[in-house]
């Protein structure tokens, strides 16, 4: 076993159409101290499957696209199966740095951190590994909005690159959430109201042709869930009104 701290390590990826990226993006895990890799494909329609069976990468298939956040969910219901203490989630786009899986995990190890995001804005790196003008201000500006609402001052909420304790992912009602894009909005609004430690870290990042983007349409709905979902953490906050995404943790 690798563990950190006798801690049980793993990894998901939730992936679709990550056929060019898969290899290179395992390559770099720190297999050190992960115990566990798991692949979710989301009815991809290239070699995805092939190269996570090559790569001797275990594997749950959906058999018809369920979207980003049905993913996640497969992915986390799978990590709590098979008994993580901590859990990460790395794209397979290789979009964000894998090696720094190994800080993530310490950070919430450590015991100071139930959820650790990888920021692409802290360290001012997101422009110049390509993020496009329009995306940066959109993140920029919704960010400064979910602060505002949900009573935090992260760096950013649209990260895909997460980590998570047994404990968070126990605890909060994500199985409620959106199947979509807003997935990983939700559940970070969720640990803030319910005062889950949630701790950042600098992440450098890519933007390429094959790493997976969503389109402007596609962006103009996500943010408007991003503003629904942070406009019913300010009603819980406050306790004007709870939604079932804001429910109290058991």
């Amino acid at each position: 076993m690798a563990m950190l701290n006798n801690k049980k390590i793993m990894v998901v990826m939730p992936a679709f159409r990550a056929g060019k990226t898969l290899e290179i993006t395992w390559r770099r895990l720190p297999h050190d101290i992960v115990d566990h890799i798991l692949v979710v494909d989301d009815a991809s329609d290239d070699d995805t499957i092939s190269i996570a069976q090559k790569l001797g990468i275990p594997l749950k298939l959906h058999a018809s696209n369920l979207g980003y956040g049905a993913n996640q969910k497969t992915c986390y219901s799978e990590a709590l199966k098979k008994g993580a203490d901590i859990i990460v989630m790395v794209h397979p786009d290789y979009q964000y740095e894998p090696r720094l899986v190994t800080a993530m995990a310490a950070m919430i190890e450590s015991g100071v951190y139930d959820m650790v995001i990888g920021s692409r804005i802290l360290g001012g790196g997101a422009l110049k590994g390509g993020m496009p003008a329009w995306k940066y201000i959109a993140n920029r500006v919704l960010t400064a909005i979910e602060n505002l609402l949900l009573g935090a001052k992260l760096s950013e909420y649209h990260t895909g690159y997460r980590a998570y304790s047994l404990k968070l992912l126990q605890s909060l009602p994500w199985q409620q959430n959106s199947d979509d894009f807003v997935f990983d909005n939700e559940l970070l609004a969720q640990a803030i109201i319910n005062n889950f430690a949630v701790g950042e870290i600098s992440v450098p990042t890519k933007y390429f042709a094959e790493a997976s983007s969503i389109n402007f349409s596609r962006s103009v709905r996500y943010g408007f869930g991003v503003l629904i979902t942070s406009t019913l953490g300010f009603l819980a906050r406050f306790g004007i009104y709870r939604h079932v995404l804001f429910r109290k943790p058991d």
